[in-house]
């Protein structure tokens, strides 16, 4: 397909947030793909490069109503919008053949009993889950190629089940302690106007939030779930930092069997080999949240602190690419057949 002349005709529902902008930075340089609609009810007719300066002199198109007149028209959709909407829109676009990536949560959780109690709607189209995927590559990377309907993950389960996978697989920590303390940038919030995200809000303060309960819990505790055929007890605290980008996390496990820090080093390393956007980093590392900024890359490091019985992995991301728009991406290169890597040559941002 990528030989071709025909690109890859791309629709995004919701352009207006910061996951819909993200997907227009990366596709203007994707070689295979080019977006031919981009619908916001709020925004209809405002050209998208005067509510994004940044898209200047690379898009032409304005922002038009979530047509399915229009959607039909396109070989994948991509939705960047609240939860709810991809639901509503999905079994038509899939009756007219096109492939559906949801950004949002429609699709992450397979029991919808749990799901509706997190969310707190009904899903309207349970039909569709028996086809959808999960969309982490490194993990579903098989299933995505032949998906209709791709699940794109959330943030925080991104860098907490990629960093937790290869402890898990391996049989080398307990399942029943496992914590997962991470931070996230103030654009994790959304685009929205809300108090909490102001400035004055969030500069130069750092808390807690979700202790009791985040809706990325549940993903994430399915994700390490299936990886062991087992329930695994995991406490999930997520944090807000001063940042726009990046979440960063921290996590650990307790060692069930002696295993030495080289060997968890090697171990690290030979699962991620072949993962393009996957990097271990030498031991001693401490992956920082600015090496991973603007690009799609996940970079990790593993630790035996003291010798002792515990293990900590820290694994960053930027929540916007690796964690939203950038995976996104990276699952439609593998539902086509291109390379997995297109559009995603991106050089983190430094400083």
């Amino acid at each position: 397909m990528g030989s071709s002349s025909h690109k890859i005709q791309v629709g995004i529902v919701g352009g207006t947030g910061y996951t819909g902008v993200e997907l227009l930075r990366l596709l203007a340089n994707h070689p295979y793909a080019e977006v031919m609609a981009i619908t916001s009810r709020s925004e209809v007719g405002l050209k998208v490069a005067d509510l994004f300066p940044n898209l200047r002199g690379f898009y032409d198109l304005a922002f038009s109503e979530p047509s399915l007149a229009v959607l039909t028209q396109c070989d994948v959709v991509f939705f960047a919008t609240p939860h709810g909407v991809a639901m509503s829109m999905t079994p038509d676009l899939l009756a007219a053949g096109v492939r559906v990536i949801d950004l949002a949560a429609d699709f992450r959780i397979d029991d919808l009993n749990v799901w509706e109690t997190w969310y707190g709607m009904a899903h309207t189209c349970p039909e569709v889950m028996s086809e959808v995927v999960y969309g982490l590559p490194e993990i579903n990377r098989d299933k995505i190629e032949t998906a209709r309907v791709v699940a794109n993950p959330g943030c925080y389960p991104t860098a907490v089940q990629l960093g937790f996978m290869p402890l898990l697989k391996a049989g080398l920590i307990d399942i029943d302690h496992l914590v997962a303390d991470a931070k996230s940038g103030i654009s994790g919030a959304g685009r929205g106007a809300k108090v909490d995200s102001l400035a004055a809000e969030t500069s130069e303060g750092f808390k807690a939030y979700g202790i009791n309960g985040h809706r990325h819990l549940p993903e994430i505790r399915q994700g390490l779930n299936l990886m062991v055929d087992a329930n695994v007890n995991i406490t999930f605290v997520p944090h807000l930092i001063p940042t726009i980008r990046g979440i960063e996390a921290t996590l650990y496990g307790k060692l069930t069997r002696n295993v030495s820090q080289q060997d968890l080093q090697t171990l690290f390393e030979d699962a991620y080999a072949q993962e393009p956007f996957v990097d271990v980093m030498p031991a001693n590392s401490f992956p920082d949240t600015r090496m991973v900024k603007g690009s799609n890359m996940c970079r990790m490091a593993v630790y035996r602190p003291q010798g002792g019985d515990v293990v900590v992995v820290t694994s960053v991301i930027d929540n916007l690419v690796k964690g939203a728009s950038g995976q996104a991406i990276q699952n439609m290169n593998i539902m086509f057949g291109l390379d997995e890597t297109a559009g995603l040559h991106v050089v983190a941002l430094l400083p």
